[in-house]
């Protein structure tokens, strides 16, 4: 028995859904449909729409406060503030600060039941802390993502704007009918531009990941003797920005 998209299939198309990157993990390979021209990977719209519906089945099972979305990427965060303000689930917004799952004395300290994150590169380190206390975490991967510590994949583009918004609208309208709040896709009615708005005013340069401040060149010391090997030491230590490495594809 064949099911129906959760949206006709244009819908998906538009949007870029679809749409991965140039590189390919092991990983990410049984999600790709196929190479273009220009090499970029296309994910299998099937396995999309098949994980997107069982993520938010899943999702529902928790109690929403018990529920944490991490967002760092700007497209994804007025995305999932809406989902969370439509579900009840809590938004972690930004930058995600070491010791959050971890560390108990922190007043921001949060002890979830499942983890939401939108891009596993970007917030490794609220993977990591999940996976360290044992919490099921559910991934937006795009074709460059390395799956580890995650419990359910979701395929898809995790860069796009109209990619991420549609993924939150689907969410969010298959959470609420598992949840008895709307019975049918007609009833829900938030339009699909409500999780667009606010990221063009939001939108910038995005940032690498720990990229180290250029530091400013040391005021030249009173004259001293012998101080000249000194200073071989004071560019030492610096570490070249940049994103995590791709893991070879299977």
């Amino acid at each position: 028995m064949t099911t129906e998209l959760l949206v006709p299939q244009e819908k998906y198309l538009e949007s870029g859904i679809h749409i991965g990157t140039k590189l390919k993990t092991g990983d990410m390979k049984p999600f790709i449909y196929k190479t273009r021209q220009d090499r970029l990977y296309v994910l299998d719209l099937k396995k999309v729409d098949e994980r997107i519906r069982y993520a938010a089945k899943f999702m529902q099972r928790f109690n929403p406060k018990e529920v944490v979305v991490v967002a760092s990427r700007t497209y994804a965060v007025n995305a999932a503030k809406v989902f969370c303000s439509l579900t009840g689930c809590r938004i972690r917004a930004e930058r995600f600060v070491p010791g959050l799952f971890t560390n108990p004395s922190r007043p921001d300290f949060a002890e979830p039941k499942l983890v939401f994150v939108c891009d596993p590169k970007s917030e490794k380190q609220a993977v990591k802390e999940a996976a360290v206390m044992g919490i099921p975490v559910i991934g937006l991967c795009d074709t460059d993502n390395s799956t580890a510590f995650l419990d359910w994949v979701v395929p898809c583009n995790n860069k796009g704007k109209k990619s991420l918004a549609l993924i939150f609208y689907l969410l969010a309208r298959e959470f609420l009918k598992q949840a008895g709040s709307v019975q049918t896709d007609a009833d829900f009615t938030v339009p699909l531009e409500k999780f667009e708005e606010g990221a063009e005013e939001q939108a910038e340069p995005p940032v690498k990941e720990a990229e180290a401040p250029v530091a400013e060149p040391a005021p030249e010391p009173e004259k001293k003797p012998k101080r000249k090997k000194a200073k071989k030491k004071e560019a030492e230590g610096e570490e070249e920005a940049g994103g995590e490495e791709a893991p070879p594809a299977a």
